[in-house]
Formats: C-alpha cells, structure tokens, sequence
C-alpha cells in the first residue's frame, strides 16, 4: 500500500495515542501532525467569528520544533478556547512562524494532556519526513 503524498493514521498504543505524520517536508509534517492530532481528540470548532494568531518557535532539532508547536497549539485550546483549521507554516533553520486562522473550540471528545517524546524521531527517507507521535491523553 503506497501512501498519499502528506497524511497521517493512528497506532494503537497501550495507553496513550501514537500517531504516524508524512509529508514531502517539515512544514507540511507539522500541518499533518496538527490536523491529525485535533482529529483524534475530536475537536469541533465553532466556524466563527474566525481568529487569527502567530506563532514563532526556534528549537536545535526537528523533533523539539515538532513538540513545542504542538504543545502551543494544546496550550491556545486549553487556555483560550482557540483551535485552528488554517495554517501557514514556514520553516528556516529551525526557526518556525506560522499565521494561525480558527475559531472557538466547541467541544472536544478526549483531552490531549501533552505530547510526549517518547520514542520520537522525525526520519527523512529521501521522498518524504516520517516521524510517529506519542501523545499523553
């Protein structure tokens, strides 16, 4: 079974969630890996009024740039209500900013504690970035 250009899919995991994120790039990995983690959680956004906020994070590897933006993503959720469906994500050296466009959470189904970096590698194969998510739930 081939894979879509960028996507995501869940593991089973004994007691968290593992998600598997790829994608031709960083920045796109990061796009999947924020879809797809508010898909497991099963957040519902209200549709308006739409909120737009930026986000800059500089980590040393791809995997604490991965983390930091996904934690500030739960971070914006749990502290402001906020969850985002648009992303505008650019990566140099290591230095992200990303313009955010969402709305007020509705309702999410399971609360999404942390992301971990258990396990956690962001692997370049030569045709696309892989990496599998272990978040605390």
């Amino acid at each position: 079974m081939s894979k879509q250009p960028a996507g995501f899919r869940e593991h089973e995991h004994t007691a968290d969630w593992e998600l598997e994120v790829w994608a031709p790039d960083l920045s796109e990995l990061l796009l999947q890996a924020a879809i797809g983690m508010y898909q497991l959680s099963g957040m519902h956004l209200a549709g308006s009024p739409i909120l737009e906020t930026d986000i800059q994070i500089t980590a040393h590897d791809p995997e604490s740039l991965l983390v930091e933006f996904l934690q500030e993503l739960l971070y914006l959720g749990e502290v402001e209500g906020l969850g985002f469906d648009t992303f505008d994500i650019a990566i140099d050296n290591l230095s992200l900013m990303a313009k955010l466009s969402g709305s007020p959470i509705t309702s999410i189904q399971k609360e999404i504690k942390a992301v971990t970096y258990h396990t956690l590698k962001v692997i370049e194969t030569g045709r696309h970035v892989e990496v599998r998510i272990v978040f605390d739930v």
